[in-house]
């Protein structure tokens, strides 16, 4: 099912993308399409993309997917392949603006462009779902979720997918408009689909920071177990990592919802300044965190932790946990 509703959304945006082909501005092209880009109605940017700026970005975030990629051989957890997989999705749309540099007034690469670099933090926002899981799985205290392992990066991932069907369907409405008045409406549906993005991923990282603060408060040994290993080997370096993916991603998020809140082709739309210093910068911390902390070096493949009952009656309660490693 969530395979069908993925589809079907990148078919929506594609439409929709389509049709902004499709009714492109009526009139004649500039005569230098680089001599006033902001005022050129065939720009979809309102400005020249820095080939510098380009490459700097598309260096980085290859760079940050080939060491993942070897990561995962290496270590393992290829749970987390969804995010790997987005950072070259994610370059590809970086690097496409190398062609909007050239060809400014490109439909074609500028959906390419805004296809992949849209979609991409959605496999961002997914790994970070499943590392939860994971490691509470490992961790053995599935109890301090909000929401079971198994089930926050499904319901998660279903709040992504029903958020990112609310924005294609407002993009349809504000791009098909022929008046004003329906553009505004379609920009409003699209902007309610950002905020409600927004906050699910917030309640997501509230659910983090509780399961953090009881695992803590009630799994004292569970918190500690790793304090006689390398730094760099200790579990709590993940919480640190996630940690800084996940205001990476918010930080994106708010950018975003502001950028929307003013229009498409509003003042913030139109800055590459903070385009990339508030969305490509702050979405390649948010991956490039588990370069050093890959979370296959602690959550081993085989491996598994087990807290067992001190009791005889299988109850549990702060410092009287038994730790075993458990070799599979």
């Amino acid at each position: 099912m969530a395979h069908v509703s993925s589809r079907t959304t990148f078919l929506i945006i594609l439409l929709s993308a389509l049709i902004t082909v499709a009714k492109a501005p009526v009139g004649p092209h500039p005569a230098d399409p680089f001599l006033d880009p902001k005022d050129d109605p065939y720009n979809p940017l309102g400005y020249i993309a820095s080939n510098t700026l380009t490459a700097i970005a598309f260096s980085l975030i290859m760079l940050s997917a080939i060491v993942e990629t070897f990561s995962m051989f290496k270590w393992g957890a290829w749970w987390m392949s969804c995010m790997v997989i987005g950072e070259y999705t994610f370059a590809i749309g970086i690097g496409s603006r190398f062609g909007l540099h050239t060809h400014p007034e490109s439909k074609g690469i500028y959906i390419i462009e805004y296809l992949f670099v849209v979609l991409s933090p959605c496999a961002f926002i997914a790994a970070d779902y499943i590392l939860l899981g994971r490691l509470a799985k490992y961790l053995n205290c599935g109890q301090h979720l909000a929401v079971s392992p198994n089930r926050i990066m499904i319901t998660f991932l279903a709040s992504d997918i029903t958020t990112f069907l609310i924005q294609a369907a407002g993009g349809g409405i504000s791009i098909g408009a022929t008046t004003n008045r329906g553009a505004s409406t379609g920009s409003h549906v699209f902007l309610v689909g950002l905020i409600i993005q927004l906050l699910s991923f917030a309640t997501f990282t509230t659910i983090f920071y509780r399961f953090l603060y009881r695992v803590h408060k009630y799994e004292p040994q569970v918190w500690t177990r790793d304090q006689g290993k390398p730094w760099y080997l200790d579990w709590r370096i993940l919480v640190v990592a996630m940690s800084v993916s996940c205001v990476g991603i918010i930080i994106r998020s708010i950018y975003r919802v502001v950028e929307l809140s003013q229009g498409f082709t509003g003042a913030v739309a139109r800055l590459e300044g903070l385009f990339f210093g508030l969305d490509t910068l702050p979405l390649w911390i948010c991956f490039v965190i588990y370069v050093p902390f890959w979370p296959g070096r602690i959550i081993r493949p085989d491996s598994a932790t087990a807290i067992l009952p001190a009791n005889d009656e299988g109850s549990r309660s702060s410092g009287e946990q038994v730790e075993l490693e458990k070799v599979v």
